[in-house]
């Protein structure tokens, strides 16, 4: 990642010139560092967060009865990735507090040691065959754990890097961060995809289904290793000035003082996180199960959809730097309504094949996951500095929680229409939140982090 050379010692006497979160920032070196460090923390997470979609689509006879309906197992699996989701506001709350606190730098430390050592138990797990259902709960319970701990993990190292960064560099610098978010799901994929090319996934006793399976999650364990070594000896806690008075309860100074920012941004989250489950989780069942691509087929598509959304992340953050957070969150939801889940219905109608999976599915990729693009800068930006880790931290987190149950929304459906078209519903509604949520805020673009009165529309 390249960054601006250091900037020569101001003379100004502007105060804004000589701290992080201004107009420029005096210790480049500190910069790259906290921009580097929430780089690779958010690249971690969401390797972390994405592993059993993709990695155990292809295991998930290892940890259940053979005997059970398709129906069933689909709950399962929607259990497995909604207990990591429930778990991450529960973590944000918890680490939230200690970043406002006690500290960012080192509450982020436990929280990625924690991950790291939930995501080495998980590959250790021992199947169906050898305890029954309690492997698949098990499974769900270190994976609840887990989320608990990945919700501290960006609680903490994001705003940090946002603390840090320039202010005219926000944008650009939050994007770079949150484009991991696809790229993370892109590797699990090529190595899933790799793993699926020398290993058969034919039956409960062929070799990806009793081992293969846990190599990403040892290479994610890996991961939380040198992030936690990263961030000890290279990462600095940015200036008192960045991070405030500290509080002894921020969630209650949250609640109680800050209650229509909290709400505001709750609403843009919950329509981001809708938005991102069709593309993430729900994508992949469709195109195996109305599509009839092949397991390798899938991945492959998966693979491109979130490319593509990496790449268009950067240029939605520095858009947003242009014409403003609240004018882009406005736009990209109308987008996602009519762009996104048009997209994905052409898709569904399509005579299918892997060609059209690959072209419709760039159209989703960059029209339903986008609004992460800028939002590691914008939801840090939304809240004062003492109870910035907090306020970034639940209003990210909180919203996942409705969106994680989408299979009991999707099944409201029934009988109204196919199962393959409604997800384009919730893209659409998805779209609409995000273009409310942003249309009820304010513009924060030119918010000062170390100075409070910038902030617009606080209470």
């Amino acid at each position: 990642m390249s960054a601006p050379p250091p900037a020569a010692p101001s003379q100004s006497a502007d105060p804004n010139d000589a701290r992080p979160g201004g107009s420029h920032s005096p210790d480049m070196v500190k910069v790259r560092a906290a921009v580097r460090g929430g780089t690779l923390a958010y690249f971690v997470d969401q390797f972390d967060i994405y592993l059993p979609i993709v990695v155990l689509a292809p295991a998930a006879i290892y940890f259940q009865s053979a005997s059970l309906s398709a129906s069933t197992t689909a709950l399962l699996a929607s259990l497995v990735f909604a207990s990591t989701l429930v778990g991450r506001p529960l973590g944000a709350v918890v680490f939230g507090h200690f970043a406002d606190t006690v500290g960012r730098k080192r509450t982020t430390l436990v929280a990625v040691g924690g991950f790291g050592v939930i995501t080495l138990l998980t590959a250790c797990l021992p199947g169906y065959e050898t305890i029954g259902m309690w492997s698949v709960g098990l499974l769900i319970g270190l994976r609840f754990i887990d989320g608990i701990f990945l919700g501290g993990e960006y609680t903490t190292a994001v705003p940090l890097a946002m603390e840090w960064s320039p202010k005219a560099k926000r944008g650009l610098y939050a994007s770079i961060i949150t484009s991991t978010s696809p790229l993370a799901y892109a590797a699990i994929a090529a190595i899933t995809l790799l793993l699926l090319q020398v290993l058969p996934s034919a039956g409960l006793h062929s070799a990806y289904v009793q081992w293969g399976w846990r190599v990403p999650f040892l290479v994610g364990a890996l991961l939380s290793a040198l992030l936690f070594r990263y961030y000890l000896k290279n990462v600095h806690e940015p200036p008192a000035e960045m991070t405030g008075e500290r509080h002894k309860l921020p969630l209650a100074r949250l609640v109680t003082r800050y209650p229509k920012a909290l709400a505001q941004v709750f609403v843009l989250m919950t329509g981001t996180w809708l938005a991102t489950n069709m593309e993430a989780a729900v994508t992949p069942a469709q195109l195996k199960e109305h599509l009839l691509l092949s397991s390798k087929q899938v991945t492959l598509t998966m693979l491109v959809i979130n490319v593509s959304a990496a790449v268009c992340y950067p240029v939605f953050g520095v858009l947003s730097q242009h014409i403003g957070r609240r004018r882009f969150y406005i736009g990209y939801g109308l987008s996602v309504m009519v762009i996104g889940a048009g997209s994905y219905t052409l898709l569904m109608t399509s005579d299918g094949g892997l060609g059209a999976a690959l072209g419709w599915g760039v159209l989703i990729g960059v029209f339903t996951v986008g609004t992460f693009g800028p939002i590691a800068a914008y939801l840090t930006e939304r809240f004062p500095a003492d109870i910035r880790s907090t306020g970034y931290g639940v209003g990210y987190s909180l919203a996942l929680i409705a969106p994680a149950f989408y299979q009991f929304y999707l099944r409201q459906f029934d009988g109204i229409m196919s199962a393959h078209l409604a997800p384009a519903v919730l893209i659409a509604l998805a779209g609409l939140l995000i273009s409310v949520g942003g249309f009820i805020g304010p513009e924060t673009k030119d918010v000062d982090m170390a100075d409070d009165s910038t902030i617009p529309a606080l209470s």
